[in-house]
């Protein structure tokens, strides 16, 4: 998605309907929220403490729990304090243009590409097979 930080405007499609439409640099400051990945020993103990401790919803994205939070460099002082669990990394980063599809969409553009691509292939082999089904 790089060639779309030089573009003066961009719109994200969800299910055939335009969703946002503005500047890449509007779009991530809509978002609000910097972007925390940790890594951990259990994931799943490490999204509940989030929440439970922080009210946070994250989730499980390239290998690490991630999940946004305002001024993430200042909240990870907080969330080795504060969290029960050890924490192997942590990155923080300003919000992408990905990160802004999956907050209007709820998916990666990854996962929208790979299921636009499964959806293709189905309709490939109906027809192959002698028709819709």
């Amino acid at each position: 998605m790089d060639e779309a930080e030089w573009c003066d405007r961009i719109a994200i499609m969800d299910h055939g309907q335009i969703v946002a439409l503005d500047s890449p640099q509007a779009l991530k400051a809509q978002i609000g929220t910097d972007r925390v990945s940790i890594q951990t020993d259990d994931d799943d103990a490490a999204i509940a403490a989030l929440h439970a401790r922080f009210g946070v919803q994250a989730r499980i994205a390239d290998g690490a729990v991630t999940f946004g939070v305002p001024g993430g460099a200042e909240f990870v002082p907080r969330l080795f304090a504060e969290l029960d669990l050890p924490i192997r990394s942590v990155s923080v980063s300003r919000p992408t243009l990905d990160d802004v599809f999956m907050s209007y969409t709820g998916t990666s553009i990854r996962d929208a590409e790979e299921d636009q691509s499964k959806h293709k292939n189905r309709v490939m082999m109906q027809m192959m097979s002698g028709g819709r089904r």
